[in-house]
């Protein structure tokens, strides 16, 4: 998975879609049961990447309940200019984003 694909994926879910339509939209060339195990794998390292994401920046208000899809707005606003901004995360750290 590379991050360029991930962050194609949690965009889509950024945008509201389910897990199995986000990674449909994002055409995502991986079975439905690999997209639900990084899902898994992202939530279990969510207190690891907002740890580094506020040594960077406070996180923004959020209007999302879900931890996962606050810690993507977050990310999203740490690295703003970034195309990329789970790849920038990598470089920035140098730490794999989903640990």
């Amino acid at each position: 998975m590379t991050a360029t694909l991930l962050w194609q994926w949690l965009i889509q879910k950024l945008a509201g879609l389910s897990t199995k339509a986000a990674a449909e939209k994002a055409n995502l060339p991986f079975a439905l049961e690999t997209v639900y195990h990084l899902g898994r794998k992202l939530r279990r390292g969510l207190a690891r990447l907002r740890t580094l994401l506020c040594r960077e920046q406070a996180p923004p208000a959020s209007a999302q309940a879900d931890p996962v899809l606050q810690s993507m707005e977050h990310l999203h606003s740490a690295f703003p200019c970034e195309a990329c901004p789970p790849a920038a995360f990598q470089l920035g750290f140098q730490v794999p984003f989903l640990g």
